[in-house]
């Protein structure tokens, strides 16, 4: 039975109940918080392994909070929201949430996704662990530099900060120089399931990575657009 733990950022209790009684059920540790504060204070004390984060809390908001947190952890963050605008869906994904669900929601769902982005997070961590004691891997290119055993990406020498979904993207298009991915074959492989025509949440996470990681992202020069097909990563290593 798994033993990790979800923080539950969230100052309605009812929500925090049924949440908390659907992801105990799978054996997840809940650690409750009410605002912002009380989230980052747990963020260092128990280090949850991912976050469910509402927008709408006292004090500083969910976007606010979940800017903060990118600053010190890579673990999932997903949104709870009852305002369905685009634009929210949007600011979400770029500041470093990996998903976003608007209320009322199914719990049954909320912690299926929960599982899904869990296994997906452990995956990325695994492979990192299986590097140790080996020749440390790094992927290196004119000015950007990719340290997968400790999983720091750096720009111009300075550490950037990316959420779990830009990392796995950038190592993605990085390990694989020059090929040309589709919108579809992007979201499978990273998000791990069909895309069902959701474009734009590869291209909000294409967008923000190259905020952090191109010298001007208005011309990338890592990560150019193939146009009418995908993406892909310029291949000149030094």
């Amino acid at each position: 039975m798994s033993r990790e733990k979800v923080m539950l950022v969230e100052d309605d209790c009812d929500i925090r109940e049924i949440l908390q009684l659907y992801l105990q059920r799978e054996g997840y540790t809940i650690i409750h918080a009410e605002d912002g504060t009380t989230a980052l204070r747990l963020l260092k004390e128990q280090k949850p392994d991912l976050i469910i984060l509402d927008v709408v809390l006292p004090g500083m908001d969910g976007f606010e909070v979940c800017q903060l947190i990118r600053q010190q952890t890579t673990v999932p963050i997903l949104f709870l929201s009852s305002k369905e605008d685009e634009i929210d869906k949007i600011l979400g994904h770029k500041i470093g949430g990996d998903d976003y669900i608007t209320k009322p929601f199914s719990p049954a769902l909320v912690t299926v996704k929960v599982q899904g982005h869990l296994r997906r997070h452990r995956t990325i961590a695994n492979q990192s662990s299986a590097l140790l004691g080996k020749e440390k891997e790094i992927i290196e290119f004119p000015g950007l530099c990719i340290d997968k055993v400790s999983c720091v990406v750096k720009a111009n020498g300075a550490t950037v900060q990316l959420s779990a979904k830009e990392y796995q993207l950038i190592c993605l298009l990085a390990e694989n120089p020059d090929r040309v991915f589709s919108v579809k074959d992007l979201f499978e492989l990273i998000w791990g399931e069909e895309s069902l025509g959701d474009n734009r949440t590869v291209m909000v996470h294409i967008s923000n990575l190259r905020k952090k990681v191109e010298p001007v992202p208005e011309k990338p020069m890592y990560i150019v657009t193939v146009r009418g097909i995908g993406y892909k990563f310029i291949g000149f290593r030094e």
